[in-house]
């Protein structure tokens, strides 16, 4: 499966927040209430993630959605 590079990027800075925060992806998937296969496939690009999934990252992280996809836009 070839994976989107969009989405690698975005599920790259998500996963760089979450390591800054000092959450292990297993707790903070369970802490949010999300599956912990679903949301390793969202940090590893190969979900295209809904907005609400977005949302409710971000608030985990106590960052701004926007803030979510700052790799993406760098690579425009």
């Amino acid at each position: 499966m070839r994976k989107n590079p969009a989405l690698k990027l975005l599920g790259g800075q998500i996963r760089k927040l979450r390591e800054e925060k000092g959450f292990s992806q297993e707790g903070f998937a369970s802490d949010m209430g999300m599956d912990r296969a679903y949301y390793g496939g969202v940090e590893r690009g190969e979900r295209n993630v809904a907005a609400l999934n977005l949302i409710r990252i971000a608030q985990a992280l106590g960052v701004k959605v926007g803030d979510l996809f700052a790799q993406v836009e760098a690579r425009k």
